[in-house]
C-alpha cells in the first residue's frame, strides 16, 4: 500500500512511541509531535541562524545561499553562512564561551561538523540536545543502509547532530595517461614508482590528507578492531607500524619526492587539471563529475575507488549548547534533510553531495527529484564503505605524521 508521506510519518511515530514505551528505543529517537514541531517553527520565525560552515568550495557556498533563500521564504528564518576554514576553530570558540559563562548568547547557532570535532564537543558537553531524530524529516533518513548516520567516526551520535550528507574516499585519474588505475595501496605504490611525481595527497592535518593516511592504515594494519575503539596509547605503535612502512615506501615517488605536500585537495585537483599530477583524490564520489561539468577538469578524467573498500562517513550539522537561535537552527536542519534540499545537494550540477535519505521511504514524486541522467566522471562501480576509525585516533595519527614527514 502506497501511503502519502504524512501517513507514513504518523505510522512511524506511533510505532516508535510504542517502542520507547517498551524500552526498545531511547526517547530521543521519537519524532516530535506535530503540535510541538509547530511551536518550534513559530518560535523560529524571525530568528537569525549563524551557520558556521566550511567555505572552501564555490558550489557549496552557492548551495548555502540557495538554502538561505528557501528557509527565509518558507519559514521566515534568516540563515547567515559564517565562512570558516576549519571546524576545530569553532570548537575552540564555543569552549571559550563556555569558560566565560556565555550559556545563552553564543556566537554559533549551527555548525557543520563530524569526526574528532564532534567527539570533542560531545565529551565536553558543548552540544545542545538530543534533538536530531525528533526532526520530522529524520523519518526518511537511511539509518539501516547508511549506519554512519548514527555513528560518527565510531562514536554514537545519540541525537546530538543531524546527518546532512555522505562521503567516501574516491580517486580520480587522467584517463589519457592512466590506462589501468591502481586498485589498492600496494598497486598505487608500484604505479608511483613507474610514474614518479604524478601522485600526492594534501598535507596533514587537512582532512583529505588525513583521510588518505587513514585509508592506508586500514588497508595495511592487521588489527582494524582496535581502530573502532577509543585510542589506546599502548596499541598505537603496533597498530600503525604497517602504515609508516607503507608511507615510507610511497613517499619517495610522490610529487617533490614527498618533501612537500599540497595545502588542500583543491590545490591537488588543479595540479591534475594542469597535468602536473595524473592521479588525485577527493572525499566526494561526484567531485570529478561536477568539476568536469564546470569545465575545470578534462573530459578524460575517470573516478574510481579501491575495490576492496574505501573509508566513508556521514557529515552532520550540530547545535552548540549556548546557541541563541536553537529553534531556528532546528528548522534549518530539518529543511536541509528535506527531499528537495537533499536532491539539489546530490545534483552534480549543484554540489554532487550524496544523500542521507532512503529512497524507499520517499513518495514517488520525491524520489523523482533524485533521478538524473548519468554524467561522465562519476564512479562506475562503487566500492564497500569502510567506517572511519574512532575519532580519538585522528590527532595521534596526525601528530605522528607531522613528526615523521611534516618538515
Amino acid at each position: 500500500m502506497n501511503r502519502p508521506p504524512a501517513a507514513r510519518c504518523l505510522s512511524r511515530r506511533i510505532f516508535l512511541s510504542a517502542a520507547v514505551a517498551s524500552g526498545a528505543l531511547p526517547a530521543w529517537a521519537v519524532p516530535m509531535e506535530a503540535a510541538a514541531w509547530k511551536r518550534t517553527e513559530t518560535e523560529a520565525r524571525g530568528q537569525t541562524v549563524y551557520f558556521n560552515a566550511w567555505a572552501g568550495s564555490e558550489r557549496i557556498n552557492a548551495y548555502l545561499q540557495w538554502a538561505a533563500g528557501e528557509v527565509q521564504r518558507l519559514h521566515g528564518v534568516k540563515l547567515l553562512h559564517v565562512k570558516i576554514t576549519d571546524a576545530a576553530e569553532v570548537v575552540r570558540r564555543v569552549r571559550a564561551e563556555k569558560a566565560a559563562g556565555r550559556t545563552g548568547d553564543g556566537s554559533v547557532d549551527l555548525l557543520w561538523i563530524n569526526g574528532e570535532n564532534f567527539l570533542t564537543m560531545k565529551r565536553e558537553a558543548l552540544l545542545f540536545g538530543p534533538w536530531a531524530e525528533a526532526l520530522p524529516a529524520f523519518a526518511a533518513v537511511d539509518v539501516v543502509g547508511k549506519p554512519t548516520t548514527r555513528l560518527d567516526f565510531s562514536e554514537p551520535v545519540e541525537g546530538l547532530e543531524a546527518p546532512w550528507g555522505m562521503a567516501q574516499l574516491t580517486f580520480f585519474a587522467d584517463g589519457q595517461r592512466v590506462t589501468t588505475v591502481p586498485d589498492n595501496i600496494t598497486e598505487l605504490t608500484a604505479w608511483a614508482l613507474r610514474h614518479p611525481g604524478r601522485f600526492t595527497y594534501p598535507r596533514l592535518p587537512e582532512f583529505h590528507g588525513t583521510t588518505f593516511v587513514k585509508q592506508v592504515l586500514m588497508e595495511t594494519t592487521a588489527d582494524r578492531t582496535a581502530l573502532t575503539r577509543p585510542y589506546a596509547a599502548e596499541a598505537f605503535a603496533r597498530v600503525t607500524a604497517p602504515l609508516w612502512k607503507a608511507l615510507d615506501a610511497l613517499h619517495p615517488h610522490l610529487w617533490r619526492q614527498g618533501r612537500l605536500f599540497p595545502a588542500s585537495d583543491a590545490v591537488a585537483r588543479q595540479m591534475l587539471a594542469d597535468g602536473e599530477l595524473w592521479i588525485s583524490l577527493t572525499f566526494n564520489p561526484n567531485e570529478a563529475a561536477s568539476e568536469m561539468l564546470a569545465g575545470k577538469l578534462s573530459s578524460s578524467v575517470v573516478s574510481y575507488q579501491h575495490s576492496g573498500g574505501t573509508i566513508g562517513n556521514t557529515h552532520f550539522v550540530a547545535i552548540p549548547f549556548n546557541a541563541r537561535a536553537k529553534a531556528g537552527a532546528q528548522v534549518v536542519a530539518n529543511f536541509l534533510l528535506s527531499p528537495a534540499a537533499q536532491a539539489r545537494k546530490a545534483d552534480v550540477r549543484q554540489w554532487g553531495d550524496p544523500t542521507v535519505l532512503a529512497m524507499e521511504r520517499l513518495a514517488p514524486a520525491e524520489r523523482a527529484l533524485f533521478q538524473a541522467n548519468p554524467v561522465p566522471g562519476i564512479v562506475q562501480r562503487s566500492a564497500p564503505v569502510w567506517p572511519e576509525p574512532h575519532g580519538s585516533w585522528v590527532d595521534p595519527i596526525e601528530q605522528e605524521w607531522l613528526r615523521r614527514y611534516g618538515r
